[in-house]
């Protein structure tokens, strides 16, 4: 080739290049991030699409425009999806449950095409969607809008007609060939999206509490959470991130899909109080009248959550931690210093160094020498971040013999410079033996092999109930490559039941589900724990999806419990063996 035409195609390339960036840049404001679940339990993270492009499609039940595009989007789908465009419909109608969703995405045929449910009605706010019909186009290189509106020009409020203008599929084409878009923003005629109340919000009477009660526990002074929540001017700096990490389902840090289960220890927020922040925020979070609540509020103590223990105990000596490197785990023994067997009514840990304590485990053992047999039995305690500090389920207790040991495994991670640390466990009494012995149990899968760039290995693991058995709570257990994690109940009647479902797991939060009503289950009855592991590029927090994984202690290896806490009713007959 002569220079000539290098320097030609330079100049094209140089010319494409500039052309993609002005379509890219067509709404040029960055975006917000947004994760959503499918009607079927299904997490779905905008900025973990790989695709040149995402297209929203607003929708809602019973809207005849919505109809009548999803035969037009699947079409659109089939035709741009291998060149790189995803297609996500989502539905902000207040009223629309999974349940009637999946009904209607049924009737309409809408798969393969994913319907998300926007609950809290933040994403349809955020993009200004106020019908059902728009789509939304969005480039993933800025994280820009390209195209906003309607799929063509066939249906306007109260008529059709013949299609003359695909607007979407031309701005597609457009964006793809690298051209400027030529009509960006065209107007959507679906149904109007009810957002509910339009009152005007303030911070002091409609935000503040809710921060007060659901945030500042972590986001205060002294406490876990990077920003400190202390007066209204720090809320209203902070409003572009908490829209985000609102949307994005990254706060408050709790990854069970609600349809499932109800937990003592949700901290979430619910859908009212969620709209409440977004549609303040929205609405340019104004102060409002009155006293601000967070200037006066306290922050928490979290020095011993449940009160003075009984018995405090300490790690024997301080731990040396090197600035770099990749530890193994510590087991650290320590003999029971009570001459007289000991029921706990609650046990509590209290990580000495938060930098780089990353797990602390503590097991109960007959002698000096850790007895691998039977860990279950020995289980006390698990603290990792997000671990909740609650007393034993009433009427329910743990026993410590006079004579045995304490061993500590502790899992520690280097953060740049030496540390030290010195972790303690508070232990809380029983004044007479319990009613029902609480027992910590897993179902556990050793023998997994996941492949390298697989985007959903799905690994299964059982417990059987042998005798008439009380569940109390469940913590699922992955590490970094974890996705998502489900929990059923298989029941001797041939029903089955789904206990606990987390759609999107995440590693930095090892959270245990504490039921708020115990389940009772029959004799016979089986736990299937289910998983899914991505080891794919689309998973940010993979250490590398090139490598062939197995089980294996550290983070950058992987593995599959499911924990739970239960007790055996007394007296209860096993189930009879086959």
């Amino acid at each position: 080739m002569n220079i000539r035409l290098i320097l030609l195609a330079a100049l094209a390339l140089n010319c494409t290049c500039r052309a993609v960036e002005t379509a890219a840049k067509a709404s040029g404001k960055e975006v917000p991030d947004f994760a959503l679940l499918d009607y079927k339990g299904r997490y779905y993270h905008l900025r973990q699409s790989d695709a040149r492009a995402v297209v929203l499609f607003f929708t809602g039940n019973g809207c005849p425009v919505a109809r009548k595009g999803i035969p037009k989007l699947r079409h659109l789908q089939e035709s741009f999806q291998p060149k790189g465009v995803d297609f996500w419909m989502i539905d902000s109608n207040s009223g629309d449950d999974p349940e009637s969703i999946g009904k209607e995405s049924w009737e309409f045929h809408s798969k393969p095409l994913p319907v998300l449910i926007d609950d809290a009605q933040g994403v349809a706010e955020a993009f200004g969607a106020n019908r059902t019909g728009t789509a939304v186009c969005i480039e993933t290189t800025g994280w820009t809008t390209f195209y906003a509106g309607a799929i063509d020009d066939a249906v306007t409020e109260g008529g059709e007609k013949p299609v003359s203008e695909n607007y979407l599929a031309n701005a597609l084409t457009q964006f793809l060939g690298g051209k400027p878009i030529e009509n960006p923003k065209t107007s959507a005629h679906g149904c109007l999206i009810s957002f509910g109340s339009k009152e005007a919000l303030s911070y002091t009477k409609d935000v503040a509490p809710i921060i007060q009660s659901k945030c500042f526990g972590c986001h205060s002074p002294g406490n876990i959470g990077p920003h400190k929540f202390v007066n209204y001017g720090k809320v209203q700096n902070l409003t572009d991130m908490i829209q985000e990490v609102l949307l994005s389902r990254r706060m408050p840090p709790w990854h069970a899909d609600n349809r499932y289960g109800s937990f003592l220890n949700d901290s979430s927020l619910s859908i009212d109080e969620k709209r409440t922040l977004l549609r303040w925020i929205q609405q340019g979070a104004p102060r409002g009248e009155g006293e601000d609540p967070l200037a006066s509020a306290v922050a928490p103590n979290h020095d011993w959550a449940l009160g003075k223990p009984d018995a405090i105990i300490a790690l024997p000596a301080v731990q040396e931690i090197p600035a770099t490197g990749v530890l193994d785990y510590r087991h650290i023994k320590v003999q029971v210093p009570f001459d007289h067997d000991v029921w706990l009514k609650g046990l509590v840990a209290k990580p000495d160094n938060l930098r780089v304590v990353h797990h602390l485990i503590v097991r109960n053992m007959k002698g000096p020498k850790s007895d691998r047999q039977n860990a279950d039995d020995n289980f006390l305690l698990g603290w990792a971040p997000g671990s909740p500090e609650m007393f034993y389920p009433e009427g329910t207790g743990k026993l410590i013999k006079k004579g045995s040991y304490l061993e500590f495994e502790m899992h520690y991670t280097t953060d740049g410079r030496e540390e030290k640390d010195q972790s303690q466990i508070g232990l809380y009494f029983l004044s007479e033996p319990p009613k029902l012995v609480l027992k910590t149990r897993s179902a556990v899968d050793p023998d997994f092999q996941i492949n390298p760039e697989a985007e959903d290995h799905v690994t299964t693991a059982t417990y059987v109930c042998k005798k008439e058995t009380i569940l109390y709570s469940m913590a699922p257990h992955m590490h970094l490559r974890g996705s998502w994690f489900k929990y059923e109940a298989l029941y001797p009647n041939g029903e089955k039941e789904t206990l606990l479902s987390v759609p999107h797991y995440d590693f930095k939060w090892q959270h245990t589900y504490a039921l708020r009503e115990p389940k009772h289950l029959p004799a016979g009855t089986w736990i299937l724990c289910t998983g899914g592991f991505d080891n794919s590029k689309h998973n940010l927090n993979n250490p590398n999806p090139k490598m062939p994984i197995a089980w294996g202690d550290q983070s950058f290896n992987e593995m599959f419990i499911g924990f739970m806490t239960l007790a055996e009713v007394p007296d209860a007959k096993p189930v009879a063996s086959k």
